[in-house]
């Protein structure tokens, strides 16, 4: 306990270095309020608003708050982002692009944890001030890395006229917002019978990949990646990291082995769930097999 306590107080220095990297870069080229970049200025809202929101959440000892708290995040930097930035069809576009998954997003899980009354991933790390903070820490980094390339392009100085490139991402976004959100819709309405009790789903989208709202999560990325990439420029291209930065965190990191992990655990030795594993996808939608 105390060696991952002291890797937790250790890793913030090194999350607030790459966000101050991550911050110059997209900077670069971009707007200013007196000597400050908006884009940095953005950057550090992600951070202040879940270190105001861990104050309450490590005292009262809750989880409650913090998907909410990360939507309510992408919401108010892409706010002030337009407020004190650009406001061109593209990155107005992207404002809408990143409110409305934002939104849709923070009410299914904010509704979702009222259901369940908690969520166990934070058991272990509530009582702990380093572990816990480096939490909220981490969805600080989350929210500014993912949200990087639409701040990058709202907040430049200069604007490119919206293209057929514009046109292709936001179809690519309107796909995997729709996959995400029927995904979710699908799993909800099945926990919700009772019959379905400590069962898993294998109908609808989930007939089709393992994890079907991940995929729809990392291709409506993509498509705000196709939207902003042609206003960016020199350093602020390393913004693009917004979409492989999703894709790994959802499947190497905290999402797809975290469930797979705690799938097998719990269904490891039903023959039923071994032949599901077997003829669907983990991520990307396709017909499931017959093997």
């Amino acid at each position: 306990m105390r060696k991952s306590t002291a890797q937790a107080a250790l890793s913030i220095p090194v999350i607030l270095l790459i966000a101050a990297a991550i911050g110059w870069a997209g900077s670069q080229g971009g707007q200013r309020v007196g000597a400050i970049p908006v884009f940095a200025l953005c950057g550090a809202l992600c951070f202040a608003l879940n270190w105001l929101v861990f104050i309450h959440a490590y005292a009262a000892q809750t989880e409650r708050y913090f998907d909410l708290t990360g939507s309510l995040t992408y919401l108010s930097v892409v706010a002030c982002a337009v407020a004190l930035g650009s406001r061109d069809p593209r990155a107005l576009l992207l404002a809408l692009l990143v409110g409305v998954w934002a939104l849709r997003l923070g009410t299914f899980l904010f509704r979702r944890i009222r259901r369940e009354g908690s969520d166990r991933r934070f058991d272990a790390l509530k009582p702990s001030f380093p572990r816990f903070l480096l939490t909220w820490t981490l969805q600080g980094l989350w929210v500014f890395l993912t949200v990087s390339c639409a701040l990058a392009v709202i907040t430049a100085a200069t604007a490119e006229p919206v293209g057929a490139l514009a046109a292709l991402g936001t179809a690519v976004w309107i796909a995997g917002f729709a996959i995400e959100a029927i995904a979710d819709r699908q799993k909800g309405i099945f926990r919700a019978d009772p019959a379905n009790r400590d069962r898993f789903i294998t109908t609808g989208l989930w007939a089709w990949s393992r994890h079907p709202n991940y995929c729809g999560e990392i291709l409506l990325w993509i498509g705000v990646a196709l939207v902003a990439v042609p206003a960016l420029s020199g350093w602020q291209l390393v913004t693009l990291i917004s979409p492989l930065f999703v894709y790994v965190l959802l499947t190497r990191i905290s999402g797809i082995p975290l469930l797979e992990s705690r799938s097998d655990a719990k269904w490891g030795d039903d023959s039923e769930y071994q032949a599901y594993k077997a003829r669907t996808p983990v991520l990307w939608l396709r017909p499931p097999s017959s093997t």
